[in-house]
């Protein structure tokens, strides 16, 4: 009997003791979107994990977040709360140097500090979420890796920006420049990474946006398949740079050739970036999407009157092939007072002068067949600016000294390219070039890099290029049309695109030919005309030549009225991948823009939109023989109002584009 009881105390002891071993209970926070229909959950447990809710509906089940550091320290790993803070704000920011003059800011914001001098911030939209980590560590923290996880509910369809032909066998060196491929997330290509933004169809007209904001001083991040799940993604990011040589085209990149056991290294507390999900009914709300805009670190500009954005005559898609003239077109001053003559003719704002203005690696000493105070002093004297193009390395060994000297000298800004990386190094050297550019009071375009906030926090920062724009015609078969109207609904929204639209010779597909020297379009002469108002581009190319241009004045004169930054966008009508109609105002005027993939097809473009009033309304539409031959447009002006409804014609990679001007 004694043997018994000894056996019962024993196994009551072992009872006890499992359940203290046991896995902790999980401590669940939640935070709700200000219409209560999305909701963010956050359980703390032995790590962190986030799950979100919409509309009732699971989107993302519990997915693991962390911080791992060099020291051995995992931010995430038996988190215990410090303190939370819940705030609920609704306000307007004034956006500068956008499509909407102003963004309603309407959020719930959970602030989560932990034992260990760190925490999150959560914050909870109408339209999407977003979180970030901070850090409170006084001497700053050397961070290994972060994880980043979106665990789908289901193996949904998606749109993947995969990273191809990456330079020097490294997949975080690429220009950004990426078709989308359509598959399931559990399809996605091994040992491959995806580029943000990605967007994901949850079903019934929903979709995920996923994106970044506010990268400053810290690596972007690229997504692959979580094999665990294997309906899910995770985040990668580039290792920090410790060896890199010039090389690429024209040995105008700067490789990495070795990289450190760090993605970041910080020397102060600071909040890191945003790890988003926008999350939309329909298309046309996920063409309107201002996640950028609201997450993105305010102005640092305080009077900004001199940022002027505009329309720019570029010398390079177009290979400088001016004709009817008494001089040899080329890398000369003769050659670029012309095109400051057509930019002066049609009231654009800038011409640019692209690569080989400037002896090789040596950007403080222009060409000898450039006099760069006679092209200067003749543009002053047409109300001009000059912009000058750079890669990013050549800048930035002698960034101080360059925009001081271009400065004093009358130029307005730079053109930089060649990024082609967005690790640690990089991102610190956009927000550095920015700022120095910004106390010199010049613009900024950048190439070879995707757009992720910095356009808000330096809106001197006028574009990126970050997308495979027209130039990429001039030597590939690559299907832009289906592209073309993809972009508005992904790259688009992280922000602007230098996509350089324009094009006034335009092939059928059956008669597109890649050419260098002479390139053309695919699709017709109205979808040029179009992107102009479907495409975001504060500062924005007309890539053809002037002399084309000018014997095409009636469309060129159209282009030119287009504003490059607007007070209002309306999304009319939209589906991703096949179509979009697009409406921006700006000081009473309207502008409407669509765009097709390779399928013609009719739409309805109902004015409602319009203020109350009449309109006079010039329209281009796509010639009747515009399937045959792409440059077939038709002009009409009509006297119409808020009440009309009417339908539109779009040939096989075909637009449509109209102005109304308020009488």
């Amino acid at each position: 009997m004694k043997k018994c009881n000894r056996q019962l105390l024993l196994l009551f002891v072992f009872l006890i003791t499992a359940n203290c071993f046991s896995a902790p209970k999980l401590s669940k926070y939640i935070i709700s979107s200000p219409d209560k229909q999305t909701v963010l959950q956050l359980e703390l447990g032995t790590e962190l994990q986030w799950s979100v809710i919409n509309g009732g509906d699971t989107l993302l089940t519990p997915s693991v977040i962390s911080m791992q550091l060099t020291d051995g320290t995992l931010l995430g790993k038996n988190p215990r709360i410090e303190s939370i803070k819940r705030e609920a704000i609704n306000k307007i920011i004034f956006a500068v140097n956008y499509r909407k003059k102003e963004v309603q800011d309407n959020y719930n914001q959970m602030t989560v500090t932990l034992k260990g001098d760190y925490g999150l911030i959560f914050r909870a939209y109408n339209d999407g979420v977003a979180y970030r980590f901070f850090s409170k560590k006084k001497g700053g923290i050397v961070i290994a890796d972060e994880e980043v996880n979106f665990n789908f509910k289901s193996d949904h369809k998606a749109w993947i920006p995969y990273v191809r032909d990456p330079r020097e066998g490294d997949n975080f060196q690429t220009p950004f420049e990426i078709i989308y491929d359509q598959s399931r997330i559990s399809q996605f290509h091994n040992d491959s990474l995806a580029i943000l933004p990605l967007l994901v169809d949850l079903g019934n007209q929903k979709k995920a946006l996923l994106m970044e904001t506010d990268l400053e001083d810290y690596p972007g991040m690229y997504l692959n398949l979580n094999k665990q799940t294997k309906q899910g993604l995770k985040g990668v990011f580039p290792k920090y740079p410790t060896d890199e040589r010039i090389g690429g085209y024209n040995d105008l990149n700067f490789w990495v050739s070795k990289r450190a056991d760090f993605i970041s290294k910080t020397t102060k507390p600071r909040e890191f970036p945003w790890r988003v999900v926008f999350i939309s009914k329909n298309d046309k709300e996920l063409a309107d999407n201002d996640m950028v805009q609201r997450l993105s670190a305010p102005s640092r500009i305080a009077e900004a009157s001199w940022i002027k954005p505009g329309k720019v005559a570029w010398d390079w898609w177009n290979n400088w092939n001016i004709s009817h003239v008494d001089f040899r077109a080329g890398i000369n001053t003769p050659t670029y007072k012309y095109y400051i003559d057509f930019a002066s003719e049609y009231s654009l704002e800038y011409v640019v002068l692209d690569e080989g203005w400037y002896v090789k690696h040596d950007i403080l000493t222009s060409s000898q067949d450039i006099d760069l105070k006679e092209i200067l002093d003749y543009a002053k004297s047409k109300n001009i600016g000059i912009i000058l193009w750079s890669s990013w390395h050549d800048l930035d060994k002698v960034k101080e000294q360059a925009f001081a000297k271009y400065a004093a000298l009358g130029v307005k800004g730079f053109k930089v390219d060649f990024f082609d990386r967005d690790d640690q190094k990089v991102m610190r050297s956009c927000y550095d070039l920015a700022e120095i550019a910004a106390k010199n009071k010049m613009l900024l375009d950048y190439h070879g890099m995707k757009p992720s906030g910095i356009q808000k926090t330096w809106p001197n920062v006028l574009n990126f290029e970050g997308v495979k724009g027209l130039e990429n015609v001039k030597w590939a078969h690559d299907n832009m049309p289906p592209y073309d109207v993809t972009l508005p609904f992904i790259r688009m929204m992280a922000g602007p695109m230098d996509y350089t639209p324009g094009a006034m010779r335009n092939a059928t597909k059956a008669n597109f030919q890649p050419s260098n020297s002479m390139p053309m379009s695919q699709g017709t002469r109205v979808r040029q005309m179009a992107m102009y108002v479907v495409f975001e581009a504060p500062f924005q190319m007309l890539c053809d030549n002037p002399t084309a241009y000018r014997k095409e004045a009636e469309c060129t004169r159209f282009i030119a009225k287009i504003p490059t930054v607007t007070d209002r966008t309306v999304i009319l009508d939209a589906k991703v991948s096949e179509y979009i109609v697009t409406a921006r105002s700006k000081n009473n005027n309207w502008y409407v823009g669509a765009l097709t993939n390779w399928d013609a097809r009719t739409l309805t473009v109902d004015l409602s939109f319009l203020p109350e009033g009449q309109y006079k309304a010039e329209i281009f539409n796509d010639g009747i023989n515009a399937d045959r031959d792409a440059t077939d447009y038709k002009r009409e002006e009509k006297i119409l109002t808020n009440k009309d409804k009417f339908e539109i014609q779009l040939a096989s990679a075909g637009g449509w584009a109209a102005r109304f001007e308020k009488l």
